[in-house]
């Protein structure tokens, strides 16, 4: 799969809650590998006053990912 496929796709927890869509993603540049999936544009973020809290809260890690087809399952655990 393209990491431009990714964007669009809806992401849904594996107990059925709907987070959002992805809309931006965000890369290791290291290793070339996915890092993060954004519910909102990194550009929006940048102009709020609450950064760090609103950057925390419209990300998914993307360790958390189980499956990617029509949409992308994730798990509900939190990723330390």
């Amino acid at each position: 799969m393209l990491t431009s496929d990714l964007y669009g796709k809806e992401i849904i927890t594996n107990t059925g809650h709907k987070l959002g869509y992805v809309e931006d993603i965000i890369l290791d540049m290291e290793s070339g590998s996915v890092n993060s999936l954004m519910l909102v544009k990194l550009e929006d973020l940048a102009s709020g006053k609450s950064k760090g809290e609103e950057f925390k809260k419209n990300t998914v890690n993307y360790e958390r990912v189980k499956n990617i087809s029509e949409s992308v399952i994730v798990g509900t655990e939190k990723i330390k």
